[in-house]
C-alpha cells in the first residue's frame, strides 16, 4: 500500500511537465479566470435557490464549474477551481456552515472526490491535446517537407537565372528564361514579361505558356484596371486579380479568352525606375497567397540583368563616344591649325568640309557665305553635291531646307521631311542626290551671320546631337575668317599707313614750296605731278577760272599734256569732274565720259581716260578754279575727292601767298618809285631854280665887288668873301642834289653815274662794268644807290684801303657785287642802311645777300631784274 502510493506521486510527477507543457500560458490563464469568475457566480447563484436546489444538485453543479475550469485551463487551473469549490461548498451548503476542518471526514471526502474529478478531466483534456498537436507536427513536417522541396526547386531556378544575369547574357534572354523559371515554379498556364514604354504602353518583350498566340512578341497593349498588370504599372506595387471577367479592354479580352481566371503581376525595377512588370495567369481557381513575394525574386535578378546590360551599352556606348570625339577632337585641331597658321579661307572651308564629312558620316556637305541681296555663295563643296554644285555659284535656299533655315534665324537647324521643299536649290541636292536628312549651323564672324555650314545624308537621320557638333567647325570658321579680315584690315591699314604717308610727304613738299615763296606757276606745277603720283592718275590739270566763265589750263601733267597743253582755254561742262566742282564749290566725279558734252570731254575721251575726280580751289573765299585728275584703269577709290582737297587747299594758299607778295612787291615798288620820283623832282628844283638863282647871286655879288671904289678895300674884301661863301654853298648844295638823285643816271645811265660814284669816293674804288644795256629807271636807281650806300658804309666803318665794284648781266638779271678789304663783322639788321638797301632791292623782287665775316671784309652782291615788276 506505502509503496502504491508511493509509485504515483513520481509518475505524477513524472506527467506534470507534460501536461504542462501541453497547454500555452495564455490558455491556463483563461482557465484562471474562468474559474475565478464561475465559481463565485455559481455560489451567488446557489445561495439565493438554497431552498430549491438540494446538497447533492450543489455539489453536482460545483463539480460541472471544476470540469469547465479543467477543459479550459488543464491541470493546474482545475486543481485550484476543485479545492475552491470544495471549500466554497462545505463553507455555504453543508452543515455545519462555516466549519471546514480537514479533520472532518466529509470534509476530506469532499475536497479528494473534487480534487480526482478535476485531474481526471485535466489528464482527458491534455491526452486530447498532446494527440492534436501530433497531428498538427504531422501536417506541419508534411509541409516542410513540400515547402523544402519548392524552396529548393525555386533556389535552383533562381540559381540558373543568376548564373545567366552573371554570365552577361543579354536581357532578351534573360527575360525568356525568367518566364519560363516562373511558369514553371508557379505551376502558371501563362507568362508575360513586358515593358513600360515611355507613352505609358507596353511591348511583350518574353512569353510562355498560353500566351504566345494572344500576346505575341513585340505586341504592343495599354491595359486598364482592374487588370493586376495595370494597377502594378501604376502604382509601382504587386497586385492579383482573382476574377477576371470584368475587364472590357483588348488585354483583359484576350485574358478572358485564353481561360485565365486567376492573375498576379509584379513590377520590375531598374535603378530605382520602373521598367515593366512580369504577369502570370492560371485557368485554376487562384494563386497562393505567397506567389507576388516568390516571383520578386526573379524580377529582382531581371532588374539586374537589365540594369548590366543598360551599362555595358553605356559602357560600349561611352567606348564608341570616346572614340568619336577622339576622332572629332583630331578632326578640330587639324583644322585649328590650319587656321593658326594662317591659311587661306578658302583653304580652311574646303578642309573644314571635308573634315565634317569624315566625322559626321555625311554624304555631301556644303559651306555658303550670306551675300547682302539674300542670296548665298557657294565656297565648298565635298562628297555628292560637288558635282550639282559649283564652288563660286550663286543660290537662293527655301524653308523647310536647314540651310535656309539657319540663314534666316542664324540659328541651328535641320530637315527630315523634304515633301514640302521647292527651289531650284532643292532639286540640285535633296531631290537629285536622294538627300533624306540633313543639318545646318550658321557661320558668326565677330557677332555678324556670315553663313551657313550644312551636311547631308541619305540614310534616315542625323543623330541628335549633330547640331552640337558641327558648332565646333562653324566656331573655327568664324575664327580663320575673322583673322583673314583681321589681316587684310592690317594689311589694309598698313597701305592706308603708306598711302598717307606718301600722301603727307607730297604735302609737305608742296607746303615747303609755298612756305619758301615759290612762283604759283612751280607751285601749280610741282602739285600737278604729287597728285598724279599720290593717286596714281595718268594726267593731272589745273585750270583757273576766268571772268568770262572760261577756263584757262595752268598745269598739265601725263596724258592731259598732248590734248590739253598749259596756256590752253577750255569750257567744261557737266558731268564733267571740274565743271561740277567750280559749279558746286565741292569735289566731284565722273566715272562715265560716253555722254559728256563740249570740247574738253572730247579731249577727255582721246585721251581713253574712263574716271576723274576734281576739287575746286578756292582762295580767299573766292573761287579761284579747280584741280582735275583721271585714270584709264578701274574708278578712283570713293575717298579720292576729300584726299585731294588737301591739295587744293595748298595751291589755294600759295595763290593767295603770291597774290600778297606780288600786291607787296607792287606796293613796295609804287613806294620806291614815288620816292625816286620826289628825288628826281627835287633835283630838278633845286637845279632849275634854286641853284640858278645861287649862280645868278654869285655873278650879282662879283659884278657889284667889281663896282666898289679902290678906296673901300675892305667893302671889296667883304664882297668877295661872300661871293665865295655863296660858291661854297652852290657847290654843296649841287652835291646834295647830285646825292639826291644824280643828273648823269637819267642821261647816261649806271655806267657814268657809277664812274662819277667812285671818282668821288674817299677811298680807291676798282670798277668793273661788263654791260652798257640800260636797265629801267628804278632798277638803275636802286644798283646806284646800293654801291652809293656801300662805299659810304665801307670809308666810315669797314677801315678798307680799296673797294670793287662790278656790274654784270646774267640773263635777265642785273649782277652787282661790292667787296673790300676792310674789317668785316657788320650786321646786315643792325643798322638802317643795310636795311634800307634790302627793302629798296626786295620791293623790285631782288635779292640781296651780305657776308661780312670778321677779318675777312665785307661782300655785298645784289641781283635785280632789268626790268621791273
Amino acid at each position: 500500500m506505502h509503496k502504491s502510493s508511493s509509485t504515483k506521486p513520481g509518475a505524477t510527477r513524472r506527467r506534470l511537465p507534460v501536461l504542462w507543457a501541453g497547454l500555452s500560458p495564455r490558455r491556463r490563464l483563461v482557465g484562471a479566470l474562468t474559474g475565478l469568475v464561475v465559481l463565485p457566480l455559481l455560489t451567488l447563484v446557489l445561495a439565493q435557490l438554497r431552498g430549491v436546489v438540494d446538497l447533492p444538485g450543489q455539489t453536482l453543479l460545483y463539480l460541472l464549474a471544476v470540469v469547465v475550469v479543467a477543459l479550459v485551463g488543464g491541470v493546474l487551473p482545475a486543481l485550484a477551481a476543485a479545492i475552491a469549490a470544495a471549500l466554497l461548498l462545505d463553507h455555504y451548503f453543508i452543515p455545519p456552515l462555516d466549519d471546514f476542518s480537514i479533520a472532518e471526514p466529509d470534509d476530506v471526502v469532499t475536497l479528494v472526490a473534487f480534487v480526482l474529478v478535476a485531474g481526471a478531466v485535466s489528464s482527458v483534456v491534455s491526452l486530447a491535446e498532446r494527440r492534436r498537436e501530433a497531428k498538427i507536427l504531422a501536417t506541419a513536417n508534411a509541409e516542410s517537407s513540400e515547402e523544402f522541396r519548392r524552396l529548393a526547386a525555386e533556389q535552383a531556378a533562381l540559381r540558373r537565372v543568376a548564373t545567366l544575369v552573371a554570365r552577361g547574357t543579354p536581357p532578351a534572354e534573360v527575360l525568356a528564361a525568367v518566364a519560363h523559371e516562373v511558369s514553371d515554379i508557379l505551376g502558371a498556364d501563362g507568362t508575360n514579361i513586358l515593358h513600360l514604354d515611355p507613352d505609358g504602353g507596353t511591348t511583350v518583350v518574353a512569353r510562355v505558356g498560353a500566351y504566345p498566340a494572344e500576346f505575341p512578341i513585340g505586341s504592343r497593349w495599354r491595359p486598364e484596371p482592374p487588370l493586376a498588370l495595370a494597377a502594378v504599372l501604376r502604382t509601382g506595387r504587386p497586385a492579383r486579380i482573382d476574377d477576371l471577367s470584368q475587364p472590357s479592354d483588348p488585354y483583359g479580352d484576350a485574358v478572358r479568352r485564353l481561360g485565365l481566371r486567376s492573375g498576379v503581376s509584379v513590377p520590375i525595377v531598374v535603378q530605382g525606375d520602373l521598367w515593366g512588370a512580369i504577369a502570370v495567369g492560371t485557368r485554376h481557381e487562384r494563386f497562393p497567397a505567397d506567389t507576388e513575394e516568390r516571383m520578386a525574386g526573379f524580377t529582382e535578378l531581371i532588374g539586374t540583368a537589365i540594369a548590366n546590360a543598360e551599362g555595358r551599352h553605356q559602357l560600349e556606348k561611352s567606348s564608341d563616344e570616346l572614340r568619336r570625339l577622339a576622332q572629332e577632337q583630331a578632326a578640330l585641331r587639324r583644322v585649328a591649325t590650319l587656321v593658326a597658321r594662317g591659311t587661306p579661307p578658302s583653304e580652311v572651308l574646303a578642309a573644314v568640309a571635308h573634315e565634317i564629312g569624315l566625322v559626321l558620316g555625311a554624304e555631301a556637305t556644303t559651306i555658303a557665305r550670306l551675300d547682302p541681296d539674300g542670296e548665298m555663295t557657294i565656297l565648298a563643296v565635298v562628297g555628292a553635291h560637288s558635282e550639282g554644285l559649283a564652288v563660286g555659284s550663286r543660290w537662293k535656299p527655301e524653308p523647310p531646307l536647314a540651310l535656309a533655315v539657319a540663314l534666316r534665324t542664324g540659328r541651328a537647324a535641320r530637315c527630315d521631311d523634304y515633301s514640302e521643299a521647292s527651289g531650284a536649290f532643292a532639286d540640285a541636292t535633296v531631290r537629285r542626290l536622294g538627300i533624306r536628312s540633313s543639318v545646318a549651323t550658321p557661320i558668326v564672324v565677330e557677332g555678324r551671320l556670315w553663313g551657313a555650314t550644312v551636311a547631308g545624308t541619305r540614310r534616315e537621320h542625323l543623330p541628335a546631337d549633330t547640331e552640337k557638333r558641327m558648332a565646333g567647325f562653324t566656331e573655327l570658321i568664324g575664327t580663320a575668317i575673322a583673322n583673314a579680315e583681321g589681316r587684310h584690315q592690317l594689311e589694309e591699314s598698313s597701305d592706308e599707313l603708306r598711302r598717307l604717308a606718301q600722301e603727307q610727304a607730297a604735302l609737305r613738299r608742296v607746303a615747303t614750296l609755298v612756305a619758301r615763296g615759290m612762283p604759283p606757276a612751280q607751285v601749280f606745277s610741282a602739285v600737278a605731278h604729287e597728285v598724279g603720283s599720290v593717286f596714281d592718275a595718268d594726267g593731272t590739270v589745273i585750270l583757273r577760272l576766268d571772268p568770262d566763265g572760261a577756263t584757262t589750263l595752268v598745269a598739265s601733267v601725263g596724258a592731259h599734256r598732248t590734248a590739253l597743253p598749259a596756256g590752253s582755254r577750255w569750257k567744261p561742262e557737266p558731268p564733267v569732274a571740274v565743271a561740277i566742282a567750280m559749279r558746286t564749290r565741292r569735289p566731284a566725279r565722273c566715272d562715265d565720259y560716253s555722254r559728256a558734252p563740249g570740247e574738253y570731254a572730247d579731249a577727255v575721251r582721246r585721251l581713253g581716260l574712263h574716271s576723274s575726280v576734281a576739287a575746286p580751289i578756292v582762295v580767299e573765299g573766292k573761287l579761284w578754279g579747280a584741280i582735275g585728275a583721271g585714270t584709264r584703269g578701274e574708278p578712283f577709290p570713293p575717298d579720292t575727292e576729300e584726299r585731294l582737297a588737301g591739295f587744293t587747299e595748298l595751291v589755294g594758299t600759295a595763290i593767295a601767298n603770291a597774290d600778297s607778295r606780288a600786291q607787296l612787291t607792287a606796293s613796295r615798288a609804287r613806294i620806291v618809285a614815288a620816292a625816286d620820283d620826289a628825288r628826281r623832282r627835287i633835283e630838278r628844283d633845286l637845279h632849275d631854280s634854286t641853284q640858278q638863282r645861287l649862280v645868278a647871286l654869285g655873278l650879282a655879288l662879283r659884278l657889284a665887288r667889281d663896282t666898289v671904289p679902290p678906296e673901300l678895300l675892305e667893302l671889296q674884301r667883304e664882297i668877295g668873301r661872300v661871293a665865295d661863301e655863296l660858291d661854297g654853298a652852290l657847290n654843296e648844295l649841287h652835291e646834295i642834289a647830285r646825292g639826291i638823285h644824280p643828273a648823269v643816271l637819267s642821261e647816261g645811265g649806271l655806267g657814268p653815274a657809277l664812274r662819277g660814284l667812285a671818282r668821288r669816293a674817299a677811298l680807291p674804288v676798282e670798277l668793273d662794268i661788263r654791260t652798257t644795256i640800260r636797265a629801267a629807271d628804278p632798277i638803275e636807281v636802286a644798283a646806284y644807290y646800293v654801291v652809293s650806300e656801300a662805299l659810304t658804309n665801307t670809308t666810315k666803318h669797314a677801315r678798307a684801303s680799296c673797294a670793287q665794284v662790278t656790274v654784270e648781266k646774267r640773263d635777265s638779271i642785273l649782277h652787282l657785287s661790292i667787296r673790300d678789304d676792310g674789317e668785316g663783322g657788320a650786321d646786315p639788321a643792325g643798322g638802317s642802311g643795310l636795311i634800307g638797301l634790302r627793302d629798296r632791292v626786295q620791293a623790285l623782287g631782288g635779292l640781296i645777300e651780305v657776308d661780312s665775316r670778321p677779318g675777312e671784309g665785307t661782300a655785298i652782291v645784289v641781283e635785280l631784274p632789268l626790268q621791273a615788276n
